[in-house]
C-alpha cells in the first residue's frame, strides 16, 4: 500500500533480482558464521551455539566478533589443522531482513508463538526501504518458508523542507519540531502529516503554515460544533430539563437534515471500517476532514436557530442535539487514533451526560469495559459498528444536490455582486435526470433550507419537459472510447454528435445509444452530456456545475421590495451583533431603536415592509424609530452603523412599559417603574398618588412594550395589527 509502490517502484525491483552481497569487510557487524581453513576447501557453516560448542569444544555466550573470533574448529579432513572464521561479517541489511526471527530467537525458543504470528500482519516503512528492508525481508522469509514475511507493506514518502530539499542538521532548513508542538499541538502535527502526501508514499514539503492552517480550518470548526452544542444543552437544561443521550431519539427523527448526517456519520464509520481493514489510510483521512466539514459547515448551520430554540419548539431542539451528540462522540471516537488529545477533551465532557457515568467508580476505577462514559478515556474504546438501518443513500445523494445548488447560487451572486444580505426574486435549478426522491426533497423539506441559505423568495424546479426553455443539452463524444470504433470516421462522428439539436440529444439519452455513421454508440458510457443556460432575459444568471449536470439560474432583478428587505436583513445582523456584543443569551428580550441621519427614511421603510420577518426573528418585537421609544428606556448597547450606505444609530433597551400620551404627568411617572415581566395581559393597577386612588388598565393606559402600544394605538399604519 499504495498500489503504485507494489506493482512500480518494487516489483520492479523485484523483477530485475539483483545479486545481493551479503558479506562486508568491516570490523562492526554480525560475524558470519562460517569457519574454514586457508584455501576454503573445507568450510563448515554453524548453526548455533551449541553446534559450535559441539564442534570446537569451547562454548561462547557472547556473540560478537572479538569472541567468536577466538573459535578454533578442528579439522575433520586434515587432522591436525583448524578451521578459522572468514573475516567477513554480515552487511546490516541480513540483520533487518532476520527481524523476524531474531526478535522471537526462532527457531531455538517460542517456535508457537512465532508460527502463529507469521507472517507479520503489517509493516511499515519509508519508500526508500524499496530496495533495503522490504527487499532483504522478502528475500530471507522467500528462502526460508516460500512466502513473504508480512500480509501488508505500508510505504510513506519522505518529509522534505519547504524548498524540496533533503532536511538538514547543518542547515536547519526546517522548523524545530518541538518549537512546532508547542505552537499548535501534537495533534495538528499529526494530522498534517497524516493527511498529507506521505501516506501515499510521495514527497511532502513540509510548511509550518500547513500545520496552522489544520488549527484553523479543522480543529476551530469542531471545537465550535462541540461548545456550541454544549453552549445550547446547558440552556436546554435551564429550563429545568436534564439531556440524557437516546438513540430511540436520534433514530426517530423526522427532520431531513438529522437524517442526512446520521446517515453519513453511519457511512463514515463503514467507509473508515472497510478502508482501514484494506491499511489505505491515504484514502481514510481526507474523508476524516471532508466529514468535519459536512457536520460544521453544513449541519450546524442550517440548524443554527433550530438548536438554539429560536424557532421556539424545544421538543425539535433537543432531538437535534441528541443528533449533533450522537455524531460528534462517534467522530471523537473515530478519530481517536489519529488526533488523541483533542478527542479525549471532547470525550471527556462528553461522556458525563452517558447513563454509565454513573457507574464510573474512582474515574471509571481499574476495569474499563468499551461502555461510553463508564470508560475512563476514549482510547479504551472500540471503533464504533456502524448500523445498517440508518444507511440512507437517498438522504445523502439529496443533501449533495441541495449543496451543489447552494453553492452555485453563492457564485452567481458574486458574479453580479449582490450580497448575500440582499434577497433574490428567485432561483431557478435544472437538473440532468434528477431521481424521484431528489426530486421529493428539493422541492419537499429541503427547499426552505436552500431558500434560506440563498436568501430567496422562490425556488423553481424546472420539470424536463420544459427544461428546453431554460437550458441546451449538448454531447460530446469519448474519444477514447469511441477512437477505436470509428478510426478515420472518428472526426465526422465528432462534427455530428456536437451538432446535435437539444430534444434530439435528449431522445438520445434517454434511448441510451445513438446511431452514427452505422455505429452504435452507448450514449451512457461513450458520450459526456452537459447543460448549459440558454433562457434569454438580462435579469438572469447562471452557473453550472464542471459535469454539467445541474443548472442553476438566479434573476437577479434589484427592485424596491427586494432592496428594502435587503435592509432589513442588515438591520437584524446590527441588532445581533449588540446583543452579542452586551453578552445577552437567547432568552433575554430587548427592544430595539433607530435614529437615521438622512432625510430619506430608508431603514424606517426597510422595516415597514418587512415586519413580518422581524416579528419572527425577535418573537414579536419589531425594531422602531428612537422617537417612539420611552424616556425611561434603558440602553444596554448602541453603535452607529451604515445601512445601505446611510448612517444609522441603533440602540437596545431593556424592555419598558409605555404609556398612553396623554396619561397624567404622575401617572406616567409611575407606569416608568413598572416591571413589565410582572404584568398580566389586560391587568388592571392600583395606584395611589398624593392620596388619590386611581387605576390603570394594561392595553389601554399602557402596555408592556412599545410594540404593542403602537399596534393598539394605530400610531404608525404600517404596525397596525389589522
Amino acid at each position: 500500500v499504495p498500489n503504485a509502490v507494489k506493482e512500480g517502484r518494487f516489483h520492479n525491483w523485484l523483477s530485475d533480482a539483483r545479486d545481493w552481497a551479503v558479506s562486508r569487510n568491516r570490523f562492526w557487524g554480525t560475524p558470519i558464521p562460517i569457519w574454514a581453513n586457508e584455501d576454503l576447501s573445507e568450510v563448515v557453516c554453524i548453526g548455533s551455539i551449541d553446534e559450535l560448542a559441539e564442534l570446537s569444544g569451547v562454548r561462547v555466550e557472547d556473540l560478537h566478533r572479538e569472541v567468536v573470533d577466538k573459535v578454533e574448529i578442528p579439522s575433520k579432513k586434515n587432522p591436525g589443522t583448524v578451521l578459522k572464521r572468514v573475516d567477513e561479517v554480515f552487511d546490516c541489511w541480513f540483520e533487518s531482513g532476520s527481524m523476524p526471527y531474531a526478535q522471537k530467537h526462532y527457531p531455538f525458543e517460542n517456535k508457537e508463538r512465532f508460527e502463529k504470528g507469521f507472517p507479520a500482519d503489517f509493516i511499515a516503512e519509508g519508500l526508500d526501504q524499496t530496495r533495503g528492508w522490504f527487499y532483504t525481508l522478502m528475500v530471507l522469509a522467500t528462502a526460508l518458508f516460500d512466502k513473504p514475511a508480512f500480509k501488508n507493506l505500508i510505504v510513506n514518502g519522505l518529509v522534505q523542507a519547504s524548498d524540496g530539499k533533503k532536511m538538514s542538521k547543518r542547515l536547519k532548513n526546517y522548523p524545530d519540531p518541538v518549537l512546532v508542538i508547542d505552537k499548535y499541538g501534537a495533534d495538528a502535527l499529526r494530522m498534517y502529516l497524516i493527511n498529507s502526501p506521505v501516506v501515499r508514499a510521495e514527497p511532502l514539503r513540509f510548511k509550518e503554515e500547513g500545520v496552522l492552517g489544520v488549527v484553523k480550518e479543522v480543529f476551530l470548526p469542531w471545537y465550535n460544533a462541540f461548545r456550541f452544542m454544549m453552549q445550547n444543552i446547558e440552556r436546554w437544561e435551564s429550563a429545568g430539563n436534564k439531556f440524557v443521550p437516546s438513540a430511540e431519539k436520534v433514530n426517530a427523527t423526522s427532520n431531513s437534515t438529522d437524517i442526512w448526517i446520521s446517515a453519513a456519520t453511519q457511512g463514515l464509520i463503514k467507509y473508515v471500517h472497510e478502508e482501514m481493514q484494506a491499511y489505505r489510510l491515504y484514502t481514510v483521512m481526507p474523508e476524516l476532514v471532508r466529514f468535519i466539514g459536512q457536520l460544521t459547515n453544513w449541519y450546524v448551520r442550517l440548524n443554527r436557530e433550530r438548536l438554539k430554540g429560536s424557532e421556539g419548539d424545544d421538543t425539535d431542539a433537543e432531538i437535534g442535539l441528541q443528533v449533533l451528540y450522537d455524531v460528534l462522540l462517534n467522530v471523537t471516537t473515530i478519530m481517536a487514533p489519529i488526533t488523541p488529545f483533542i478527542t479525549e477533551f471532547f470525550y471527556q465532557h462528553l461522556r458525563k451526560m452517558q447513563p454509565s457515568y454513573a457507574e464510573a467508580a474512582n474515574g471509571g476505577g481499574s476495569q474499563n469495559p468499551p461502555l461510553p462514559g463508564k470508560s475512563d478515556s476514549v482510547h479504551f474504546l472500540a471503533l464504533p459498528a456502524y448500523d445498517t438501518s440508518r444507511l440512507n443513500q437517498d438522504a445523502v445523494e439529496a443533501m449533495n444536490t441541495l449543496q451543489k445548488i447552494v453553492e452555485l447560487g453563492r457564485n452567481v451572486r458574486e458574479k453580479r455582486l449582490i450580497n448575500l444580505k440582499t434577497p433574490v426574486k428567485n432561483v431557478a435549478v435544472i437538473l440532468r435526470n434528477p431521481s424521484d426522491h431528489i426530486i421529493k426533497s428539493i422541492t419537499g423539506p429541503l427547499k426552505n433550507y436552500i431558500l434560506s441559505e440563498l436568501n430567496a423568495w422562490e425556488l423553481t424546479l424546472v420539470p424536463q419537459e420544459k427544461e428546453h426553455e431554460w437550458v441546451t443539452l449538448s454531447l460530446t463524444p469519448d474519444f477514447k472510447a469511441l477512437g477505436k470504433k470509428f478510426g478515420k470516421k472518428m472526426k465526422t462522428a465528432a462534427s455530428f454528435i456536437k451538432g446535435m439539436a437539444h430534444t434530439d440529444a435528449v431522445a438520445a439519452l434517454e434511448k441510451g445509444s445513438l446511431e452514427v455513421e452505422g455505429i452504435t454508440v452507448d450514449a451512457l458510457t461513450e458520450i459526456v452530456s452537459k447543460l448549459s443556460f440558454s433562457k434569454e432575459g438580462e435579469q438572469w444568471e447562471s452557473a453550472s456545475t464542471q459535469e454539467g449536470d445541474c443548472v442553476v439560474a438566479v434573476d437577479c432583478t434589484q427592485d424596491e421590495a427586494i432592496l428594502a428587505a435587503g435592509r432589513a436583513r442588515e438591520l437584524i445582523n446590527h441588532i445581533q451583533q449588540l446583543r452579542k456584543n452586551a453578552g445577552l443569551e437567547i432568552k433575554d428580550k430587548v427592544e430595539a431603536f433607530f435614529e437615521e441621519s438622512d432625510v430619506t427614511p430608508l431603514t424606517e421603510n426597510a422595516v415597514s415592509s418587512n415586519v413580518a420577518l422581524f416579528k419572527a426573528k425577535f418573537k414579536g418585537s419589531v425594531p422602531l424609530p428612537k422617537r417612539f421609544a420611552p424616556k425611561w428606556s434603558v440602553v444596554v448597547g448602541s453603535d452607529e452603523v451604515e445601512i445601505a450606505g446611510a448612517k444609522v444609530t441603533v440602540s437596545i433597551c431593556r424592555v419598558a412599559a409605555a404609556a398612553k400620551d396623554d396619561l397624567g404627568e404622575m401617572e406616567t411617572s409611575f407606569v416608568s417603574t413598572i416591571d413589565p415581566e410582572n404584568v398580566e395581559p389586560g391587568a388592571t393597577l392600583s395606584v395611589n398618588i398624593d392620596g388619590k386612588e386611581s387605576t390603570l388598565k394594561e392595553g389601554e393606559d399602557f402596555w408592556t412594550t412599545t410594540v404593542a402600544k403602537l399596534e393598539a394605538t394605530g400610531a404608525v399604519s404600517w404596525l397596525s395589527p389589522n
